[in-house]
């Protein structure tokens, strides 16, 4: 593995500048929620990630039987959020169709909650190449779940903390035996907070939780420099344990991107089950890649020097510092 390490460190710190710059773009999506209040009337609520200090310049164009009841209301913070109130008589908005106007014009995705007064959720993800949905009556068993597993898959793709904790684990387990049983822990343990956590068993700070989740990587980072000096950390002795215990915590950071999508409350199980899978796909991919990176570089039998074997640890530790001191200031 040290003959990938520090190709890895520097593609990683590459990505985690960008992830800070431009975190309110591909990895901070738009938001549109809408809930029916009955008689046609529903309740808008628009969220949009800043560019700079303005809002992007997206927004929702709804159906020409829709007008206004209440105009929206600017609410800037670290989104700019806005609310009001829309009428779209009788015939509601099952079967009509909304665009995210501008979409197509930035590298940001926006999420969909439509809440409809018989109970039902839809839910989907508009992208700059596909920026209208038409809500359907009642979504099939077979939307739900290409929905969800969509969406879980993004989110672990997007989730640069949780790929940089994955990629701890790889660099100190060597044992391919080893690091299966480390994967299968990890993907068990945040499986079970996920799912307790989406259906309301568990409730933990989401704040907090983020924070955590950088000290997480900071405890690899650590553990991953003992490697290098020789020493024996816990991780290296006990890599499934280590990814058992954070997996628990990693699996409520999943929670809270699920609780700003929700569930739809007939297919609850459903769309809980294939977010949890979709999710251990783009993990899987993600190792995959890795593994691949991997093994090229040692076929081509490129040497590193040996000074540069103790970057990765300081990389990662260092860009974990900085995101828990970013989350820590944000309590």
């Amino acid at each position: 593995m040290k003959n990938l390490l520090p190709l890895m460190l520097l593609a990683f710190l590459i990505l985690g500048v960008f992830a800070v710059q431009a975190q309110a773009h591909k990895l901070q999506p738009a938001y549109l929620e809408i809930s029916e209040q009955g008689n046609g009337t529903f309740n808008v609520l628009w969220k949009r990630p800043l560019v700079g200090n303005q809002p992007m310049d997206i927004y929702p164009l709804f159906p020409q039987s829709c007008r206004n009841l209440t105009e929206p209301v600017l609410r800037p913070s670290d989104v700019a959020i806005e609310r009001w109130m829309i009428n779209c008589g009788e015939s509601g908005l099952a079967n009509q169709t909304i665009v995210i106007d501008g979409l197509v014009n930035t590298v940001t995705d926006t999420l969909m909650r439509v809440d409809l007064a018989d109970g039902s959720i839809h839910t989907s993800v508009l992208r700059p190449d596909a920026p209208e949905w038409r809500i359907p009556e009642q979504p099939s068993k077979l939307e739900v779940a290409k929905s969800y597993l969509g969406l879980g898959v993004e989110h672990i793709l997007g989730g640069f903390d949780h790929l940089l904790f994955v990629l701890g684990l790889l660099l100190i387990v060597c044992s391919t035996k080893l690091l299966i049983t480390t994967i299968t822990a990890f993907t068990l343990a945040h499986s079970v907070t996920l799912t307790m956590a989406a259906l309301g068993f568990v409730h933990v700070p989401q704040t907090p939780v983020e924070a955590v989740i950088a000290l997480s990587i900071l405890f690899l980072a650590t553990e991953l420099a003992k490697q290098h000096r020789g020493e024996q950390g816990l991780t290296s002795r006990a890599p499934w344990l280590v990814a058992l215990s954070f997996g628990l915590l990693h699996g409520f950071g999943f929670a809270g991107a699920l609780s700003e999508i929700g569930l739809p409350q007939t297919e609850i199980p459903l769309s809980l089950l294939f977010f949890n899978i979709g999710v251990e796909v783009g993990q899987i991919m993600f190792v995959v890649v890795v593994l691949f990176v991997q093994m090229f570089i040692r076929r081509v039998g490129f040497k590193w020097p040996s000074w540069a074997e103790q970057m990765p640890a300081y990389g990662i530790g260092s860009l974990a510092a900085f995101w828990f001191i970013q989350r820590t200031l944000t309590f």
